[in-house]
């Protein structure tokens, strides 16, 4: 079982890691000012394979962070929905989950 400090090591240098990748995005995104049309057709198809990947590491570092501020609320591994435990081996696989498995697949139908 992980403990709860743990954890937020755990989150914590996970989030370090996206803010990095978000920044790397950034640069490489401001870089792509080509005058060639078939570089910058290109670049184009890249910088949206960039943006995509950007918009998943800001929604991945906003449940980081939500799952940092249950850690200091004390309520991380509590279900946001029904309260319940959510399972330790849920939490092993998707550390910053609000929420238990049976509340999940209920929001996903």
């Amino acid at each position: 079982m992980v403990g709860t400090s743990e954890r937020k090591a755990q989150l914590e240098a996970r989030l370090k890691v996206l803010e990095e990748k978000l920044f790397e995005i950034g640069a490489e995104l401001d870089s792509h000012q080509s005058r060639d049309w078939e570089e910058l057709a290109i670049e184009r198809e890249t910088d949206e394979v960039l943006e995509g990947e950007g918009r998943a590491g800001k929604v991945e570092m906003a449940a980081i962070r939500a799952a940092l501020v249950r850690i200091d609320e004390n309520t991380y591994g509590d279900c946001v929905q029904c309260g319940d435990d959510i399972a330790e081996a849920r939490l092993d696989l998707l550390p910053f989950t609000p929420l238990c498995a049976d509340c999940a697949r209920k929001l996903s139908r």
